[in-house]
């Protein structure tokens, strides 16, 4: 068309566009009139029966619509109840819990305060009890002193001597009896010595008092015996003096002397002088002697600490003036007064005061000498297991050793400096051995897990903790008789380990090995334990089990017969049945009822190892039941501690026969052992180090199953050991032999999968730990209720909260905007509650809404933009929220459809060519088209919506195939089967009967086929006809994918003009068609919003949509009024030159000879190049014309009727049929038409109001036609409905 004929064209246009909506507003008076004129004056009864039954149709279905609209609001009120119930409920059940936590603060507040009193009465009366025991000790020592001193005045005579039994015998064995003095013989002895007369006998009574084997507790009897005869015999004192003097003589020849004897004779000569059987000088001199040799002796080695620590604790306070820190703090503490050191001068006390602080000085320099060896021989260790990572025996065994002897000096250290009342020495840490290993575990401080306490420690989370470390105490509820024969094994194995280390410390002293030599050899075998299979553990219990008693044995199994013939048949019946229920124990409960039910009623030895069979035959299948069963295992242990055993040694067992076999079958069995062994070991049931000798067992020999067995190991408990502190080190050494395996062996790539999960498993890489935000507390409730409280039932609830906000505050509005928009934190499928959730706020707050969908457009094309993999699920959720949006009429379809036709043409490459937007590889914009599609593709059904979701496919399938056929994709790397799926199930769910491409070529075609229909109903099918097929032609190659999608878009909404059902936006339509006409790039720049009120009407239904916001309100001036005038007579003259005008029609078919005419049957007339009729219901009949030379030929083909040429030149024909006969009837009706606007102008003047559509309208003087005249929008398809 020319520039002159787009004016008239576009008048007639507008028009067209007036009696439409004329027609739209006396729509049903208009059909009433037509079916009377139709009717023919038909009788008024079958009118009013006709209007009876519509009027009750009508009220049926009003009824039918109520009753839907009660029952969707009871429905909708039982759930609010529903919702309001559990609400209540939960908020009950929180109060309660805060009130039992409150109430379990207040009572372990209390249980604390009573513990704290308790402690503070016994520490009182411990006090009062340490007050009252010295003075009675001073008031004895003090009397026994002062008889003893007096006893020259009341000595008895000869006399007296002669009355008493001077007989050999009795007195012999009242001699013997001094050897063995005992407390509890004090009575007899005492009742002897007075009916005996021992004149005769004192040398030998001192012998044997001096030899007699004390214990401390028997020196008080000791003691009153000396008492007795120095008060009876004037020669017993400087006897029994000089007896001491002769023993202790005698001692110092003595190579290993005995200590405890020396502890009870440093005490009794300490007693004998506090009580004056010795003089001062005498006594006091021979004890310091004795204690100055002792502790000269004892200067660097220390070994008669105790004889020291005893002295000061039992003869301290009277010999040396001692006051005990402990008597100290009472004294200050309660305000007591403890006895004084008066007995002995103070003059005297000095010097063994003096000694006593010159031991204790050189005591704490050989602490600090033996803490800096033992640090020293611990970091030894440390750089061993940390290099090698398991230490051999021996130096395993001198590290305990001399850490058991450290621990015996520093508490006998304590216990003098607390006799002594001095401080105690610093003790400094090793700093350099958390140095050396970095931020790991220490190993020598259990139960500091260092850097390794990750919300947890050694468990994953809390629920893991409980169910290995809570484990109910069956002693607590259990019988003790239940159990008896737990703590007789228990007694008789202790007997027996303790048998064999005395025979192996009497065997290595025959041997006479010297512990550097042991040193020396030391890296040496732990050289060949790292290169060989060391099978020391399992093997020393095969040695064991092997050399057992078999008499023992014969008598269990003589035990076992004769508990199952006393049990009877009943409870053999009740273990079967516990044994078949125990594989439906699948929780902790049900776990621990079991083992609680053993326990009490099925506890014989017959049944323990039935239970040991059952467990250990678990099938392999039921790999759930492990860890159940070693809980019950667990829980078993402290009454049935054979259970445990023998499981852990039927296992070691399976697990060393699979790893010798080397066999490449039965792995669910081989599993099956290593997750049981892993499972009891969490448990403390199987020995840290032999799961570690297992594994290592493993690495040895890293192949096929081992690799799989391995793995398994270590993701059932190789987190428990990495973290343990005990097993942290050597755990880390496996785990890097295994990774450096790895990397040197060629593994499937199944295998080096399961191996680096298991190694990240037990090390996960560092984590950095989020801070979380700190968000004042309004913005945490508006999180709150987007992010957790909204739901499909709590939505309405939401909304009123939200609309409570302070939406006048600028900052509050655009925290609720943003938290919109990032739509990625609400849960995926509660999505759409907040679109409905914005749809009802936008009728309050008009402006939320634009900016929601403004900052969701922006994301997607942000997204778009970036193409980060990270932000894939960000822009699905997004997406998804935008279909919901439209679902709730919050975007209009042209929105939808730009954002699709984004999807498949921004940033895209036509030729092949990596772009960083839509690189080859990546299918994620198909997988984007199809959530939008999915979300609110449904809808699009009919109308121009439909049409335009229809032209949206063929591009689409055009991309697709695209992308398929691109070189990324081979046979070893084919096009994912999951994205055929997806798009297949999305293309049958919108348009099942739509035939689907099957390649490229198949692709393009559809779509060049579609921009020539467009091209063809933009009437530039005759002008632009080559030029046309050359920029198709050329589109192949070189036209983006953008251009074709806006011409198509153009095609549609040019097609569609005619079904726009709004006013609002008139002028704008017009300019949009004005457009089109003129140029087909110029309708990319239209406004969406004006193709959405276009694309929102549907043909079939005359709803009108009411578009709530806030739309530009019109103001009227002059200008307008001055301009609509001139508009209109602009128009006129145009349209009254056209009126002379004749409609040229396109010649588009090619003749056809005669001669042929008569060959082809009648039919529909042809449509171009050479096509004729059909000659049947199969075939349709073409020319084709050749030219041979300068003559033309002409031949007849018969296509069939199911090929795409013939099916879419068939329904051409069919469209131009029906297109024909439309017209001819609209020709014949103009008179029945012309009526009509009569009518309705009568209907417009009788009109109280004016349209509320648009108030300017009624200001332009409308434009009659000639009465007949032909509709030209009608005939030419620029305006009007079509029926």
């Amino acid at each position: 068309m020319d520039e002159k004929e787009a004016p008239a064209f576009s008048s007639e246009n507008r028009g067209g566009k007036e009696k439409e909506g004329a027609e739209r507003r006396t729509g049903p008076s208009r059909d009433k009139l037509r079916d009377e004129q139709k009717a023919g004056g038909g009788s008024g009864s079958s009118r009013r029966e006709g209007l009876k039954t519509a009027e009750e149709k009508k009220k049926r279905q009003e009824d039918e619509k109520r009753k839907k609209e009660e029952e969707k609001r009871k429905k909708k009120e039982e759930e609010k109840l529903k919702a309001e119930e559990e609400q209540r409920k939960k908020e009950e059940e929180e109060k309660k819990k805060v009130e039992e936590e409150e109430r379990k603060k207040q009572e372990e507040e209390e249980k604390r305060q009573r513990e704290e009193e308790a402690a503070r009465q016994r520490e009182k009366e411990e006090a009062y009890q340490l007050h009252q025991e010295a003075w009675e000790r001073h008031q004895t020592r003090l009397e026994l002193r002062g008889r003893n001193q007096t006893t020259l005045e009341s000595r008895p005579e000869e006399s007296f001597f002669t009355r008493l039994d001077s007989s050999l015998k009795k007195n012999t064995a009242f001699v013997k009896k001094l050897r063995t003095i005992t407390e509890q013989q004090r009575d007899a002895l005492s009742g002897d010595f007075n009916v005996l007369n021992l004149s005769k006998y004192i040398a030998e009574a001192v012998t044997s008092v001096v030899e007699a084997k004390l214990k401390l507790s028997d020196v008080n009897c000791a003691v009153h015996l000396c008492c007795l005869f120095h008060l009876r015999y004037v020669d017993f004192s400087p006897l029994l003096l000089q007896g001491w003097r002769k023993h202790f003589e005698a001692r110092r020849e003595e190579r290993t002397p005995n200590i405890s004897k020396l502890r009870t004779d440093m005490r009794f000569i300490a007693e004998l002088t506090v009580c004056g059987i010795f003089t001062d000088k005498e006594g006091l001199s021979l004890i310091y002697e004795q204690l100055k040799n002792i502790i000269y002796a004892d200067r660097d080695t220390h070994s008669h600490v105790s004889v020291i620590i005893s002295f000061c604790r039992h003869c301290g306070d009277d010999v040396a003036s001692l006051v005990t820190r402990k008597m100290k703090l009472a004294a200050d503490k309660y305000s007591l007064s403890f006895p004084p050191s008066d007995i002995i001068s103070a003059e005297k006390q000095q010097p063994f005061m003096n000694l006593l602080r010159e031991y204790f000085t050189s005591l704490t320099k050989h602490l600090k000498k033996d803490h800096r060896e033992l640090q020293n021989l611990e970091r030894q260790n440390r750089r061993i297991l940390h290099s090698k990572g398991e230490l051999s025996e021996d130096r395993h065994k001198q590290y305990e050793e001399f850490a058991t002897s450290y621990q015996k000096l520093l508490a006998n250290t304590q216990s003098l400096a607390d006799l002594l009342d001095e401080n105690m020495p610093e003790l400094p840490q090793d700093k350099s051995a958390q140095e050396e290993h970095g931020t790991g575990i220490d190993i020598f401080t259990p139960g500091r897990p260092g850097e390794y306490d990750l919300d947890g420690g050694i468990w994953e989370d809390e629920d893991a903790r409980n169910f290995y470390e809570n484990l109910i105490d069956l002693k607590a509820f259990v019988p003790a008789i239940l159990f008896k024969d737990n703590d007789k094994n228990a007694q008789n194995k202790e007997v027996n380990k303790e048998d064999p280390k005395d025979s192996k410390e009497a065997k290595d002293s025959k041997d006479g090995k010297d512990p550097k030599d042991l040193a020396a050899t030391e890296e040496l075998e732990l050289e060949l334990e790292n290169l060989d299979i060391n099978d020391d553990i399992i093997g020393e219990e095969e040695v064991a089990d092997e050399t057992e008693d078999p008499n023992q044995k014969l008598l269990e199994e003589h035990e076992q017969d004769e508990e199952e013939t006393s049990t009877g048949s009943h409870l053999k019946l009740i273990v079967d049945a516990f044994l078949q229920q125990l594989p439906n124990c699948v929780n902790r409960d049900l776990i621990d009822k079991a083992a609680m039910d053993f326990c009490m009623n099925m506890n014989t030895k017959a049944n323990r190892r039935k239970l040991v069979r059952a467990l250990f035959t678990v099938p392999r299948q039921r790999l759930d039941l492990l860890p159940f069963y070693a809980r019950l295992v667990g829980t078993l242990h402290p009454c049935m501690g054979d259970v445990a055993e023998d499981l852990c040694t039927m296992l070691k067992g399976d697990f060393r026969f699979h790893v010798r076999k080397k066999d490449q079958i039965n792995i669910e069995t081989k599993n099956k052992t290593v997750r049981f062994i892993g499972e009891l070991a969490k448990f403390k049931m199987f020995s840290k180090n032999d799961t570690l000798h297992c594994l290592k067992m493993l690495l040895a020999d890293f192949s096929h199953h081992h690799i799989e067995m391995a793995c398994t190991l270590l993701e059932t408990a190789g987190r428990f050991l990495f973290r343990s502190p005990e097993s942290h080190l050597r755990t880390s050494v496996l785990l890097e032999q295994m990774m450096r395996k790895k990397q040197a062996m060629h593994l499937d790539a199944r295998y080096v999968t399961m191996v680096e999960n298991a190694y990240y498993y037990c090390n996960p890489p560092p984590v950095e730990k989020t801070i979380r935000k700190k968000r004042p507390p309004l913005q945490e409730y508006i999180r709150k209720l987007l992010y957790k409280d909204l739901s499909k039932v709590t939505t309405e609830k939401v909304l009123r909260q939200m609309r409570k906000l302070a939406w006048h505050d600028a900052e509050v509005k655009e925290y609720v905007i943003n938290c919109m928009i990032n739509i990625w934190n609400v849960k995926y499928n509660s999505i759409h509650c907040v679109a409905n959730l914005l749809a009802g706020l936008v009728p309050y707050q008009e402006d939320v809404g634009i900016h929601v969908v403004d900052g969701v457009l922006e994301d997607i094309r942000l997204g778009m933009e970036v193409n980060q993999p990270k932000f894939n699920q960000r822009r699905i959720s997004s997406v998804k929220f935008l279909g919901e949006l439209y679902n709730y009429r919050m975007v209009e379809s042209a929105v939808i459809f730009r954002i699709l036709y984004s999807f498949i043409t921004f940033g895209i490459s036509t030729d092949g060519s990596a772009t960083p937007l839509d690189p080859p590889e990546h299918l994620f914009r198909i997988r984007l088209v199809c959530t939008l599609l999915d979300t609110c593709g449904q809808y699009f059904d009919r109308g121009s919506s439909k049409r335009k979701l229809d032209c949206f496919l063929v591009y689409f399938q055009r991309y697709i195939w695209w992308k398929k056929s691109l070189d990324v994709w081979t046979k070893d790397h084919p096009f994912p089967i999951d994205v055929d799926y997806m798009i297949s199930d999305i293309l049958e769910l919108l348009r099942p009967k739509m035939k689907f491409c099957t390649s490229l070529e198949e692709a393009i075609k559809q779509v060049q086929e579609l921009e020539r229909e467009f091209l063809i109903k933009l009437g530039l099918a005759i002008d632009g006809k080559d030029s046309k097929s050359e920029k198709l032609g050329e589109g192949e190659e070189n036209q983006d994918d953008d251009e074709d999608d806006e011409e198509e878009e153009g095609g549609a909404e040019t097609e569609e003009q005619s079904g726009n059902e709004s006013e609002m936006n008139e002028h704008e339509e017009e300019d949009a068609s004005e457009n089109e006409v003129e140029d087909e790039e110029e309708e990319e720049n239209t406004d969406y919003l004006t193709d959405s009120n276009k694309e929102n009407e549907t043909d079939e239904d005359n709803n009108e949509v009411m578009i709530k916001g806030g739309g530009l309100k019109h103001l009227p001036c002059a200008e307008d009024e001055e301009f609509i005038q001139a508009l209109d007579k602009m128009m006129l003259e145009n349209l009254q030159q056209r009126t002379g005008e004749s409609v040229k029609v396109h010649q588009l078919d090619v003749a056809i000879p005669l001669q042929l005419k008569s060959q082809l049957k009648k039919g529909p007339p042809p449509q171009g190049g050479g096509e004729g009729d059909s000659e049947n219901s199969e075939t349709m009949q073409f020319v084709m014309l050749t030219r041979r030379g300068n003559k033309q030929q002409f031949k007849i083909l018969n296509v069939p009727m199911n090929s795409q040429l013939a099916a879419n030149h068939w329904n051409q024909q069919q469209a131009e049929q029906e297109e024909r006969m439309r017209m001819k009837k609209l020709t014949l009706d103009i008179n029945e038409r012309q009526e009509q606007e009569d009518y309705q102008e009568m209907l417009q003047s009788l009109a109280q109001r004016p349209a509320p559509a648009n108030t300017n309208r009624e200001r332009r003087p409308r434009y009659q036609h000639p009465k007949g005249a032909p509709n030209a929008d009608l005939i030419f398809k620029t305006g009007g409905r079509r029926r």
